[in-house]
């Protein structure tokens, strides 16, 4: 199915550049508005929630104006978490919750992301629809029935509460030294909040956001600093959230990262022993390493598979009927909890499993041995289609052949940055970089 705006997670670009203006803003709040408002017997309510970024301001204003132009009442919470939107859709019985972010990406990227009235991100479906309607035009409501807009001061608090709630009764924190990495973005009050009240004592980096620095040599994508800060502080273990806060990586008390895969392999184990592990199986994307793979087949589980992009994670999670899945990059979803990734909830229950083991992070971080894996991105123009290239398509045959079984060739279209990933994973680690950088060789030979 064919997309024009939305990606793997929503409509994502450069700001003030096609697709992301207000002008685009607009229309896909108004078209939105139109396709959630299908009852018009009721009040019809949305959330809106942002992080950091200065571009924020203009697309919070921009939906916000498309939004109640249909008739639609629109709440905004300010900065708050990806999963806080989620769940504040359900809890505050809005039609559509509206999550403003690029996520990861510099600070001069920004997003639009949506979940319907259950909480979950839209289907490819739904967004073709809203698409639709955009193209088509929206007609707007009567004046008398114009929305309305204001500003909700307790949304972070309800979040905090609701991630504090999924402890066992009684836990806390204390005695424990946290380095929390919150990457300039929308966590930044949040998260720093509920590792205090719980107890621990806190190392806030990442906490001081001016608009212009989200994910600056910070957060999950660049995890040095917060490293250096586990190391001087002597802290148990750091946390390391992206500019949403919807994933997560952790560090041990010598600042050696755990990736989404080493954490799902923790999680994975321990609820099946407990128990807990719904259909015996988690569930990660393609880009998930080998090794997580054959770790859980010698505890007798699972690794269902799905294309990358944690909305398509969870939607096989429904499906099935399972409660455990994420990514590498570390969206670790939980549905007992969350309707979507949750770095925060994730990091709490790290914690948790130190708190109830006794163990050092560096106990609990490395589950399982990775197999040697490699990845690089290569940027693209604007039309280009290297992966149409007949010398890229043959590096990749030869690439194939090189690893001639005894490992694995992923390459793919990024659906949230003008980039093709290139990765690869073999035992002998000469033939993966081999792989690699003939495949990257072609593709850059491509965009010239």
């Amino acid at each position: 199915m064919t997309r024009k705006f939305f990606g793997t997670d929503g409509v994502r670009g450069r700001a003030n550049s096609h697709p992301m203006t207000a002008e685009m803003a607009l229309k896909l709040g108004a078209a939105a508005g139109r396709y959630f408002r299908r009852d018009g017997s009721r009040e019809h309510r949305v959330v809106i929630g942002k992080d950091t970024r200065l571009s924020g301001y203009m697309f919070e204003t921009a939906m916000t104006a498309g939004f109640t132009s249909t008739g639609m009442n629109v709440f905004l919470l300010g900065p708050v978490p990806t999963p806080a939107v989620g769940m504040l859709t359900t809890s505050m019985r809005a039609d559509v919750g509206v999550m403003i972010s690029a996520s990861h990406n510099p600070a001069e990227d920004n997003g639009i992301k949506f979940f319907g009235p259950d909480g979950f991100k839209l289907s490819d479906e739904a967004e073709s629809e809203i698409e639709r309607l955009m193209e088509e035009g929206v007609e707007p409501a009567q004046a008398q029935n114009i929305g309305r807009a204001k500003r909700i001061d307790d949304g972070r608090f309800r979040y905090n509460e609701r991630v504090k709630s999924t402890l066992p009764r009684g836990m806390n924190f204390q005695g424990l030294k946290v380095v929390i990495d919150c990457a300039n973005g929308a966590a930044y009050r949040t998260a720093p909040e509920v590792l205090w009240e719980l107890g621990a004592e806190v190392i806030p980096v990442g906490t001081a956001p001016n608009g212009k620095n989200i994910n600056d040599h910070c957060g999950s994508t660049y995890v040095q600093t917060a490293a250096e800060a586990v190391v001087a502080h002597g802290a148990d273990v750091g946390i390391c959230l992206d500019g949403d806060a919807d994933r997560v990586m952790i560090l041990d008390e010598t600042g050696r990262v755990a990736d989404g895969d080493q954490l799902m392999g923790l999680m994975a184990k321990a609820w099946a022993d407990q128990g807990r592990l719904s259909g015996g199986a988690l569930v990660a994307t393609v880009m998930s390493n080998l090794g997580l793979e054959r770790f859980l087949e010698a505890e007798g589980l699972r690794l269902e598979r799905t294309a990358v992009g944690d909305r398509y994670v969870v939607e096989r999670m429904r499906a099935g009927g399972f409660n455990l899945g994420g990514e590498q990059s570390g969206h670790i979803v939980m549905s007992d909890y969350a309707t979507t990734g949750d770095g925060l909830l994730a990091g709490l229950q790290f914690l948790a499993a130190m708190v109830e083991t006794g163990k050092k992070a560096s106990e609990l971080t490395q589950v399982f041995e990775p197999v040697p894996q490699l990845l690089q991105n290569v940027r693209y123009g604007t039309g280009q289609k290297p992966l149409d290239d007949s010398g890229v398509k043959a590096a990749i045959s030869a690439a194939e052949a090189k690893l001639n079984g005894n490992g694995r060739l992923l390459i793919r279209k990024s659906g949230t940055e003008p980039l093709i990933r290139v990765m690869a994973e073999s035992v002998s680690e000469s033939v993966l970089n081999a792989a690699v950088e003939d495949v990257v060789a072609a593709v850059k030979a491509a965009t010239q």
